[in-house]
């Protein structure tokens, strides 16, 4: 059924490798408060994997489920139809099988009853009826098999419901501002874009970085790579000495499981890095380039039951996140603001539903607390339903001001996905109870570089032509300045 456990596939990494992008074709009570290109791999067989949206909610309140899809946009809610009919076929099924089992069972123990009476030929017509009833069973085993296949493919491409206080819309447009911090910077020069600071300075080879790996990859050099590496730095220590967080280094690669547990697969396999081991094409489709270490840390306990009193769970970690979406048209497709390899470090919360989005605010005001250290300017936007991840019931996108570009650039994305992502991983936790139920998993940008890297050069240039380090830099850079060319 579709609560069954997922299958493992155990798959490991070793040698050389090769990426590919890909394409493809295509609860408990809830608490309060690319780029499209052909596609390499070959059809493999994927495991089997538990239910996404709790199947009992959309089985008892299609309607309401039905309304709240309606407002992630597609034609998501003409699903639960769908859905509502697979479930039914699906239980029917299986009640009918387990009758005609009941019924077998006991017409086996005729048989030998018979049997020892003597009475063959009404033996041979019980063996007639259990044979035919076996029949009847292997038909309907198919009809469910299949009702549950189309079934679970439905439900691993059905969104998160988002929750009652998001603002329904239909675009960014619609995202609604909720507040400022700090004021934009004032120039007595007109402030330079990014590119031409990089360029000027020699902090980042943009056509280097496009002969190595393509567009969209960059190469930092000298003051460019130290404060890279400086800032990646700050941020782990911030979040791991003030925060609190368990900081984790995970793989870079991870299984297509984990994909799917946190809702970047099936949606979004047009937008991944698939990984072939050396000459090996068989296995294309099982490992593939993190887009996020939200892939890898939020499935570190995948599969797994926690003990009472194990959460809340807090991890960060560093990664660079590869994603080959394409840069939208124009001047963002231009040096650091849309590229296809970044860094970033990212804050994963694993906790009860009953204290989620109290996390949800410590979540973001970690993430805030990155950027006033650095005073630099920024808001906060609660997005609407048509803009939120596939898996999120709740966002908050925090947008730093660069001034070199006249525009506000998103750093960090703080989301509660509530129990959307442990289902899909069959993560659980026995609460005080002894209940087991599904935790709920919180994600933020903690945050991501480049754009960081980019409003920081832009904010602090100064006139003469060198870059100003905020202090809380300074040590990790061992200078207060990037000098002027």
């Amino acid at each position: 059924g579709p609560d069954a456990e997922p299958n493992e596939l155990g798959e490991s990494w070793l040698g050389c490798v090769k990426v590919y992008r890909v394409s493809t074709d295509g609860n408990e009570p809830r608490a309060p408060r690319p780029r499209p290109s052909q596609c390499l791999a070959p059809p493999i067989n994927r495991p089997i994997l538990p239910a996404v949206l709790d199947i009992r909610e959309i089985r008892d309140n299609p309607e309401h489920v039905r309304e709240r899809l309606a407002t992630r946009g597609e034609d998501f809610a003409a699903k639960v139809g769908d859905v509502v009919r697979l479930d039914a076929e699906r239980r029917e099924a299986i009640t009918a099988v387990e009758e005609l089992k009941a019924r077998r069972n006991s017409a086996s123990k005729e048989i030998g009853a018979l049997m020892g009476q003597k009475k063959t030929e009404e033996a041979e017509a019980k063996k007639t009826e259990v044979r035919d009833i076996g029949d009847q069973i292997s038909a309907l085993d198919s009809q469910a098999t299949q009702a549950d296949g189309e079934l679970r493919d439905i439900l691993l491409r059905l969104p998160n419901l988002p929750h009652a206080d998001v603002p329904v819309g239909d675009s960014e447009d619609d995202n609604m501002e909720i507040r400022q911090w700090g004021e934009k910077p004032s120039f007595d020069f007109d402030p330079k874009p990014h590119t031409e600071l990089c360029e000027s300075l020699g902090l980042v080879d943009f056509a280097r970085g496009a002969k190595l790996a393509g567009s969209g990859f960059l190469l930092y050099s000298g003051w460019g790579a130290r404060l890279e590496r400086a800032l990646i730095q700050y941020l782990l220590d911030l979040h791991v000495h003030e925060h609190g967080y368990t900081e984790v280094s995970p793989p870079f690669i991870v299984g297509y499981d984990c994909m799917i547990g946190v809702g970047q697969f099936p949606k979004f396999e047009d937008q991944a890095y698939m990984v072939q081991e050396g000459l090996d094409e068989e296995s294309r489709g099982k490992l593939y380039l993190v887009p996020t270490a939200e892939a890898p840390v939020a499935n570190i306990h995948r599969e797994e039951l926690l003990k009472a009193g194990e959460l809340p769970k807090n991890y960060c970690a560093y990664s660079p996140c590869f994603r080959a979406e394409a840069g939208a048209a124009g001047v963002g497709t231009r040096g650091m603001i849309r590229v296809h390899q970044f860094d970033k470090v990212e804050l994963i919360k694993i906790v009860e539903p009953e204290t989620s989005y109290d996390e949800l605010d410590k979540l973001l005001g970690h993430a805030e607390k990155v950027l006033q250290s650095l005073n630099l300017h920024y808001r906060i936007l609660q997005l609407c339903t048509a803009d939120m991840s596939f898996g999120s019931a709740t966002t908050y996108d925090i947008e730093v001001w660069a001034p070199g570009q006249g525009d506000y650039l998103e750093v960090s994305s703080c989301s509660n996905c509530e129990d959307y992502q442990s289902r899909r991983m069959n993560l659980r936790y026995k609460d005080a109870d002894g209940k087991n139920r599904h935790p709920h998993i919180l994600n933020g940008s903690g945050t991501a570089l480049a754009r960081l890297f980019v409003a920081l050069i832009e904010t602090y240039q100064q006139p003469d032509g060198s870059i100003a380090i905020p202090e809380p830099i300074q040590p990790y850079l061992r200078a207060d300045r990037i000098p002027a060319s």
